[in-house]
């Protein structure tokens, strides 16, 4: 990936690629995601509870008055039992249009951008080789 902005646009919140990009629609492609099944520790929360006795001191002048009194605690923490199963991602949804003279530029050919669905959706229902301008969220796919 690239630095900044390029060809003097603006970056967007995304770095390494330009703001939008132009060309000839040449093919779309969409990956579905992909999870496995895997397993983790199954936490459970555990408490203790039980007194402690407290000492009490109070100073008036040259006396000093001492008194205990009992408060009641509580501990919480998880521990393991057992293991739980799920389901964990290892690969996100992706949309991807390929577009042809990017930007203009007619050595830019057969370009990969990962864009949002709704570029995705239109891509898919345009012709190839039709102009299209779209804003990606990243180059390859």
């Amino acid at each position: 990936k690239g630095h900044g902005a390029a060809h003097g646009q603006t970056a967007p919140a995304g770095p390494g690629h330009s703001a939008s990009v132009t060309g000839l629609r040449e093919g779309v492609r969409h990956f579905s995601p992909k999870t496995v099944r895997a397993t983790r520790p199954h936490l459970v929360k555990k408490c203790t509870t039980g007194t402690k006795r407290v000492r009490h001191t109070k100073r008036s002048g040259r006396t000093k008055h001492t008194w205990y009194t009992t408060e009641h605690y509580r501990n919480c923490h998880k521990v393991r039992k057992g293991k739980e199963s799920y389901r964990r991602l290892v690969r996100r949804e992706k949309w991807c249009v390929r577009l042809d003279d990017v930007n203009g530029v007619k050595s830019e050919d057969a370009r990969w951008f990962r864009v949002p669905r709704t570029v995705y959706t239109r891509a898919l229902g345009t012709d190839p080789h039709n102009r299209m301008t779209f804003t990606p969220l990243g180059r390859g796919c």
